[in-house]
Formats: structure tokens, C-alpha cells, sequence
């Protein structure tokens, strides 16, 4: 049978790739053939289907017997999901000042999920039992909202990694104090490949309560999924992922991009190529006079620090951001589909430019 007809038309170059987000880069083929291969025929809608019932066996076996899988849209849907289902209407959520759900969600964890954050400035991304303390305090004063959760992102937003042991202090911290804890876990594929563990190694072994579980970043076209851990550590996730807009009717097709990434090792192999090329990046920077790399690259980003009209000029030839404008600082970002020919391109370029 031939392929059938379409009108549509390509917009845009494929093989210009570029270092601003790993959300640039396209669907792995694998997932484009999961998604087709789920395609035609009905399937009962609102997640009553084949797919997403065989993806909860699939999460079980990376994250224990109990982990549940509920699909959804995005990854602050995701966060925002998560955080409700274990906050109370006065509760709150001590995080990272530098966390993705204080500082890139549009303030939708409070505006959306109606809590509080309270926040926590880290020097390298990365919460610890005693920066923890700073905010969890405060319990029964009814001036104040009340920390109910801590919620740590693995990998950071500075690129760095919490160790399994880490994770094990934070949640053994944050239980003695009646405190759940919340992974995010937009880039934990990354984080995985770089420990070189299975992601149970420092979630559900260690004691992490519930996580967002991404997908987007790691090849798939859209969805990402809330992973709840703890049954005992939730409410009513079915009602607040609906409430929340994150309820997708044909789920089928955000449930197989999941297990497409999972049932086998396709997340792996596409997390450690990125990290690969962001090392290799990294080693290709350093030997550039002038240029700092600021934290350790231990995933899939970059962070350095260069002279603001250097910057400005190498944006025009290449896609990235600024991270901290005022102090020079920019995030490069590698994907699945990053080459060692775009990094090699990159870094010659980033050399023309300093000796200009």
C-alpha cells in the first residue's frame, strides 16, 4: 500500500541542528515508528487503552511492584500534577531557587496548583539536608504556609547530579519531618546514563514519594508522565491530572512514545549519546582561551561564561541562550541526534569568534 498523499510541507533545514535546548531536536524514528504502529483501529480513550495499560508494567519494572504511571502533556504539567497530589490546599514546596518549577514554569505551581514555594539559593543546583532546614521550619504556624514537600530536579539546572546516597539523606530528612519528596525528573535519563545505575538506584531505592518521568527531552515527540511511588503518599491523582487539563483523551499515543523510550534501552542509548557530546563539547571549550565552564558537566549541558559580544555574534550562527546575560553566561545544550561533527563545527566557531 502506498504511502498516502499529503500537502503538507517541510518548512525547515533537518540537518541544522544547534546547542539552546535538547527540546529542539525532533522524535527519535523509533518513536515515530511506535507511533504508527499504534495508529488505526479504536482504542477505549481517557487511558482505558492497550497501550497504557502495558506501560504501567513497563514503569514497574524501572521503578518497583507499587510505582503507578500517569501519563501527561508536558513537563509542568507533570510538576504541577505531582506537587498537588502531595500538598494540602496550605501547604508548601522547599526547592532549589534555581529549580525549573520556580524559576520556567510562569509560576504555575502556584498559580495553577494553588501552593506555596519556598525556595532555597544552592551553589550548584542541588539541595541538602541542611540548606533543606533553612525553610523547613515553621509547621504549625498558621502565618505561614506549611512545607509539606521537598522537591529536587535530577539532572539540576546547572547540569550537575545528585549522587543515590544524596537523594537517600534528602528523603530520610524529609520524612523525619513529614515531609514527601518529589523528583523531578524532566532529564533523569541523562542523570541514569551519567551514574551508570537504573533510575530505581536513587528513586523508589532510596525513598523518592513521586516524580515527573520526562520524555520529550530523550527523543519523544510530546508526554511525559507523574510515576507515584508511594501509593500511601498520594490523593486522588486521577481527578487532579483531569482538573489540571492534563488528561489526554487518545492517551495511546503518549503512552507508546513512553514505552517505545523504555520497554528496552532506547532512553539509555539516547541519554548517554548526549551526555557523550556534551563532554564532548565541553573538552572542545576548554582549550579556548578566554572561556570558563562554571559547574561540572555531568549530563547533557554546558554552562561557561565568555565575553557578552562574542555571545551576541556566535548566536547568529548558532541557536543557544543566555542563562545569565548580566554576567556573560550561557547554557549549551546537547540532544539525541547531536553529531560530533556539530560539536567539532561549534567549537571552531566559538574559537573564530574569541580571536576576533
Amino acid at each position: 500500500m502506498n504511502p498516502p498523499k499529503t500537502d503538507a510541507r517541510r518548512h525547515h533545514d533537518p540537518q541544522v541542528r544547534g546547542f539552546a535546548s535538547d527540546n529542539y531536536a525532533g522524535a527519535h524514528p523509533e518513536v515515530l515508528a511506535a507511533l504508527a504502529l499504534a495508529n488505526g483501529g479504536h482504542q477505549v480513550a481517557y487511558g482505558e487503552d492497550d497501550y497504557t495499560e502495558h506501560l504501567q508494567r513497563i514503569v514497574r519494572s524501572h521503578f518497583g511492584a507499587t510505582a503507578e504511571a500517569f501519563p501527561v502533556f508536558n513537563g509542568t504539567g507533570a510538576n504541577v500534577v505531582a506537587l498537588q497530589a502531595v500538598t494540602d490546599r496550605w501547604g508548601a514546596v522547599i526547592c532549589a531557587e534555581s529549580a525549573h518549577i520556580n524559576v520556567d514554569e510562569g509560576g504555575a505551581p502556584e498559580r495553577m496548583g494553588g501552593l506555596k514555594l519556598l525556595t532555597v539559593p544552592t551553589p550548584d543546583g542541588k539541595l541538602t539536608p541542611e540548606l533543606i532546614d533553612r525553610q523547613a521550619w515553621g509547621f504549625e504556624d498558621e502565618h505561614r504556609a506549611m512545607p509539606q514537600v521537598v522537591s529536587i530536579t535530577q539532572s539540576t539546572e546547572l547540569g550537575t547530579l545528585y549522587t543515590p546516597e544524596e537523594i537517600r539523606a534528602i528523603c530520610e530528612h524529609a520524612h523525619a519531618h513529614g515531609m514527601k519528596v518529589h523528583l523531578d525528573g524532566s532529564r533523569i535519563a541523562n542523570a541514569a546514563a551519567s551514574l551508570d545505575v537504573p533510575m530505581r538506584t536513587f528513586t523508589n531505592a532510596v525513598g523518592v514519594d513521586i516524580l515527573s518521568l520526562g520524555g520529550t527531552k530523550n527523543g519523544a515527540l510530546f508526554g511525559e508522565a507523574v510515576v507515584v511511588i508511594d501509593q500511601d503518599a498520594v490523593r486522588q491523582m486521577k481527578h487532579l491530572r483531569k482538573m489540571s487539563m492534563q488528561l489526554a483523551s487518545k492517551m495511546r499515543f503518549v503512552s507508546v512514545q513512553l514505552e517505545a523510550l523504555l520497554a528496552k534501552d532506547l532512553w539509555l542509548r539516547n541519554a548517554r549519546h548526549a551526555n557523550e557530546m556534551a563532554r564532548r563539547l565541553a573538552e572542545g571549550v576548554r582549550a579556548v582561551h578566554g572561556v570558563e565552564i562554571l559547574y561540572p558537566v555531568q549530563a547533557n549541558g554546558v554552562f561557561a561564561r565568555l565575553p557578552h559580544d562574542v555571545s551576541e555574534r556566535l548566536q547568529k550562527r548558532f541557536r543557544f541562550y543566555f542563562w545569565d546575560e548580566a554576567a556573560g553566561v550561557v547554557r549549551w545544550m546537547c540532544s539525541f541526534d547531536t553529531t560530533e561533527d556539530d560539536v567539532d563545527t561549534f567549537v571552531a566557531a566559538l574559537k573564530e569568534e574569541m580571536a576576533r
